[in-house]
């Protein structure tokens, strides 16, 4: 059969009529598949869009506007609309003889009472000990926070081996500690001791030290993995230690939201305060006065409620999109260890700018993902019997972590190309495929490594607050409660840390993928730790014909 076959040439990389550039012995490509592709080569030309862009998904973008429109609209509506008498429903009664609510004659005093009583409450509670050591403990947390931040990062760079190596046995060594310690301060303390009895303290011991046994576990099946991972987070603490700048724009994002948010929240309170003060009639026949809202209050905290998550949800894509743009400058600049200038001005304008409909786009599917988990879980708690519900909650519960899998490397690949949602999340899904590249070890393992660094670096943080107010402070108890909250903030600090990272991560995930696929060498030490990442369908890895692996 050999000899009544045609010669045909051998298939280059750049080679434009082969289905997937990067296989060795491609398949005969489906004709349906050949059909549906308009440019055979537009894959192999993707790169980040240094080029004026076009604007993208602008219907979304319209509508979100619309959103924030009518809140504050109508929000303006009800501060002007207010009736000032919702703070003196309580000084009303019932008048039999005109058949409405009159005011009674004592009613300034009795206005006065709820607020001078809070006023004594919250000045007695202001000149507590406690709330002092609290607003000094928390001031000091979040000032180390930035310190810390920068450490944490310059520690990863540097020796993200020996961090990673030193932080796994307080991983187990941590929850070990706080879990005798709690048993035992438990068993002493009499007050303790008398409302957890003995079992329950010995279910509460064993339990944890059954987590503590799943955790281990995990370490012991994926410590092939950890390697390989350690080098990652190196690769993206370099790649972040290169744009530091964006450890102010993310920041000043976040205050925007916050001062975004604060005039709909004033506007909320003030809608309650839209109504009026009736009659009501009660089961023995006595007349009371009691504050009837407008029928149209609900519907605009719907209304408010709707765009305030929106625009959480669009303010988190919107840095994942800033994050992208800038790293992915940074991985496609000519020269080898340059950092493009204005790389994070230009981000946030394509953010603001022509990708402000996708980004709104992304954020109101991400938006309704939350909503319908959240009804799915409050669904599942409620014990539906059924095995079709169960099998529902499965497959909705499957279907929603491929949507937020999906929408998260869309976000991505839209940062760098600036094309449409659609077609960023179909040009994602094919670069992937033609590259049998499994973004799935990405996901997991570094992220879980990096939220116990996190852990262990807050539980050190705690205990070391614990003991400077225990030996500086006579509070007691409440030491322990103020060195949980110092252990909180710092978590929450070193969380958006992460967040950060995480998506740094992804971004040279993608720009790694497109340099594989386009046969380029952007960064040398990027494609040296990546080209080991595993690859899907079980099959060996390609090398870079430039690393020589």
């Amino acid at each position: 059969m050999a000899s009544t076959e045609e010669p045909t040439k051998p298939t280059s990389l750049f080679d434009s009529s082969a289905a997937q550039p990067l296989l060795s012995g491609p398949p005969e490509p489906d004709r349906s598949e050949v059909e549906r592709e308009h440019d055979p080569t537009q894959y192999l030309q993707i790169t980040y869009n240094r080029s004026p862009r076009t604007f993208r998904n602008i219907a979304f973008l319209i509508i979100f506007v619309v959103f924030v429109l009518c809140t504050f609209g109508f929000g303006i509506f009800c501060v002007f609309h207010r009736n000032t008498n919702y703070s003196t429903v309580s000084s009303y009664s019932y008048s039999s003889s005109s058949a409405s609510c009159v005011k009674s004659s004592n009613s300034t005093s009795l206005a006065l009472i709820p607020d001078l009583a809070a006023w004594v409450s919250l000045n007695s509670l202001s000149s507590s000990t406690v709330l002092r050591d609290l607003i000094w403990v928390l001031v000091i947390t979040l000032v180390l926070s930035v310190p810390i931040c920068f450490l944490l990062l310059l520690l990863l760079k540097h020796y993200a081996k020996q961090i990673v190596y030193v932080c796994l046995p307080f991983f187990i060594l941590l929850p070990v500690f706080f879990d005798v310690y709690w048993f035992v301060a438990c068993t002493i303390s009499s007050s303790c001791s008398d409302a957890f009895p003995l079992v329950y303290r010995i279910l509460v011991l064993v339990f944890v030290f059954l987590v503590i046994g799943v955790i281990v576990w995990i370490f012991v099946i994926n410590w092939h993995r950890i390697e390989l991972t350690v080098s990652i987070i190196g690769v993206a603490s370099d790649a972040l230690s290169s744009n530091l700048g964006l450890f102010v724009a993310l920041p000043c994002l976040t205050i925007g939201l916050v001062a975004y948010y604060a005039p709909i929240i004033v506007f909320l309170v003030f809608a309650r305060h839209n109504g009026k003060i009736v009659p009501k009639e009660s089961s023995d026949g006595e007349y009371s006065c009691t504050w009837k809202q407008d029928r149209w209050v609900p519907a605009y905290f719907a209304l408010a409620v709707l765009t305030m998550l929106w625009s959480l949800t669009t303010m988190i894509e919107a840095q994942v999109y800033v994050i992208s743009g800038t790293i992915a400058q940074w991985y496609f600049a000519k020269e080898e260890h340059s950092v493009p200038r204005r790389s994070i001005r230009s981000s946030l304008r394509n953010a603001f700018g022509p990708s402000s409909g996708t980004i709104c786009l992304s954020g109101l599917l991400i938006g309704i993902v939350r909503i319908v988990r959240t009804a799915v879980d409050t669904a599942a708690r409620e014990d539906a019997p059924g095995i079709v519900n169960l099998v529902l909650q499965c497959c909705v519960n499957a279907l929603l972590s491929s949507i937020e899998f999906l929408n998260k490397f869309t976000i991505n690949f839209a940062a760098i190309t600036g094309e449409a949602y659609c077609t960023s999340a179909r040009m994602t899904y094919e670069l992937l495929k033609r590259n049998l590249l499994s973004a799935v070890f990405v996901e997991t393992v570094s992220t879980r490594l990096l939220g116990g660094i996190v852990f262990v670096f807050s539980a050190i943080y705690a205990i070391a607050a614990w003991g400077i107010l225990k030996g500086v402070t006579d509070l007691g108890v409440d030491s322990y409660f103020l060195a949980l909250l110092a252990w909180a903030a710092l978590t929450l600090v070193l969380g958006f840390f992460i967040h950060v990272l995480d998506n740094v991560i992804d971004t040279v995930y993608i720009c790694y993928a497109i340099d594989r696929d386009r046969g380029e060498v952007c960064k040398q030490d990027v494609h040296e730790v990546y080209v080991q990442l595993p690859i899907s369908r079980n099959r060996a890895p390609l090398a870079s014909p430039s690393i020589g692996v």
